[in-house]
């Protein structure tokens, strides 16, 4: 048996719904002083600091992956140039 349920519903309405905050006017407010601080250039401003305590624990790990290929990379380039004088012997 299957039962199709289907709301017609703005997002809105169904955050109201379910209880959720709204957080529009702190988001504005929040990107509003982001670039005020961007546009002016202020000294030692780095926009990443901000989303840091936002960003979850796997960005981390997105981050070991990269250097991981990285280093196979410059370990398969290294190796591939030394290779190279291997098969030309044999």
């Amino acid at each position: 048996m299957k039962i199709n349920i289907e709301f017609d519903m703005t997002p809105e309405e169904l955050r109201q719904a379910m209880g959720l905050p709204d957080v529009q006017e702190f988001q504005r407010e929040v990107m509003k002083g982001m670039m005020e601080k961007m546009m002016s250039g202020e000294e030692g401003y780095d926009a990443m600091s901000l989303f840091k305590p936002m960003l979850p624990e796997n960005m981390k790990s997105v981050d070991q992956v990269q250097k991981m290929f990285m280093n196979l990379m410059s370990g398969y380039m290294s190796g591939a140039s030394s290779g190279s004088t291997d098969s030309d012997e044999k």
